[in-house]
């Protein structure tokens, strides 16, 4: 992603809805140090997040403020649509907690109502420390979701993103499973998969790429290893395709000749259940009530012990590790779905003292009405070897 990407009035839109969040939550300034929430304001996407970055968001009407190490400023001077840009270090090291200090004092911070993302893997615990003692009695609240609540909703040019990644998810996995066949390497099945999204003009995807073949299909997360494939293997794959960031995600079962009967009888199960996830989509319903319905079709299956994962989650653009936003479908969640949000389906059953494993990944758009399927790859296991029709 970059600043053209979209229009200057759609981040003009984005600043002004993030002012007035910062306004409502009774603060002066946010700090924001989650990629994705600097992304979304700002379009740069430059590697500096993983070193100390931050923006400064102030409720009234002012510039962002950004703090990046030096050696990225070209990159974010080019690339975004900040005019107020701070770099630490050069060429010799700096600690990047005193240029942040110095910053905030020149800006008045100290004696403001301050706020703090305190993202899972973007601030390091030393830093956070030593930021939480530096503003002491200013540092009112850590309000992680802040920015990420404004963005769960994807504005007409985000979608059209996340369509554009959905087909390039479809051929990468068109690809991959035609490409399976006896004695090649889970590693040469991942290659083409990520030759096919590269070759298309997609980036490196957020997430590694879960890919599992044979024995191995007990596990949920299970990375392409150089294990051969055998006459009679299943395989279970799990890829993103990342477009400008907006990433699209997509799984399928594929087998090495005929399918087992349990192995087909539990993939209709979770087919079953996806799909009752869809029917259930739509503005207004909590999101707890899609994992609801896939919960029952597994559990009168004999198989809710086997729900290992979660039901699906939200898509947001990804930096690693990770992909997902603030909206999960599991048991408790109560976060209200909207027209606009991109979720994920995937039901799972892993059975490890079976050595199986089943799940199917599709990725919708909740409408005005329901759910709009991005996938055309159908809905059912794969033969390798083949493309599906």
């Amino acid at each position: 992603m970059s600043k053209h990407d979209f229009t200057p009035e759609e981040f003009a839109d984005r600043l002004a809805r993030a002012r007035r969040a910062v306004a409502g939550a009774g603060l002066d300034w946010m700090v924001l140090f989650h990629p994705v929430s600097i992304l979304w304001l700002t379009g740069g996407e430059a590697k500096s997040f993983q070193a100390f970055q931050c923006v400064l968001l102030a409720a009234e009407d002012r510039p962002l403020v950004f703090l990046s190490r030096g050696s990225d400023l070209a990159e974010w001077r080019a690339d975004s649509v900040l005019t107020e840009i701070h770099g630490w270090g050069g060429p010799e090291p700096e600690d990047p907690v005193e240029a942040f200090a110095r910053l905030v004092r020149d800006l008045g911070l100290l004696s403001q109502r301050v706020g703090m993302e305190v993202p899972a893997y973007y601030l390091h615990p030393h830093h956070y420390l030593r930021l939480r003692d530096l503003f002491g009695a200013a540092l009112v609240a850590e309000p992680s979701n802040l920015i990420h609540d404004l963005k769960t909703v994807k504005s007409p040019a985000e979608l059209a993103l996340v369509r554009q990644a959905a087909a390039h998810a479809d051929a990468a996995m068109q690809a991959c499973v035609a490409a399976a066949e006896e004695g090649r390497t889970e590693l040469e099945l991942a290659a083409v998969a990520h030759h096919a999204l590269l070759a298309a003009g997609c980036g490196l995807p957020a997430s590694t790429m879960n890919l599992v073949t044979g024995e191995r299909l007990c596990y949920p997360h299970g990375a392409p290893t150089a294990r051969r494939l055998r006459a009679g293997d299943g395989g279970n794959v799990e890829l993103g395709a990342a477009f400008h960031r907006y990433t699209a995600t997509l799984g399928r079962q594929f087998h090495l000749g005929p399918v087992p009967p349990r192995i087909a009888a539990l993939h209709e199960v979770i087919r079953e259940a996806g799909a009752a996830m869809i029917d259930a989509i739509r503005p207004g319903v909590v999101s707890e009530v899609p994992h609801l319905a896939a919960k029952r079709i597994i559990a009168a299956a004999g198989c809710d012990r086997y729900r290992l994962h979660t039901s699906g989650y939200g898509l947001a653009p990804g930096f690693p590790p990770s992909w997902g936003e603030p909206v999960n479908m599991f048991g408790g969640t109560a976060t209200l779905l909207q027209e606009g949000m991109v979720l994920t389906i995937e039901p799972p059953i892993f059975i490890e003292e079976e050595g199986i494993g089943v799940r199917m990944i599709d990725n919708v758009i909740v409408t005005a009405t329901g759910a709009e399927l991005l996938s055309r790859i159908p809905r059912r296991i794969m033969i390798a070897g083949a493309r599906a029709g």
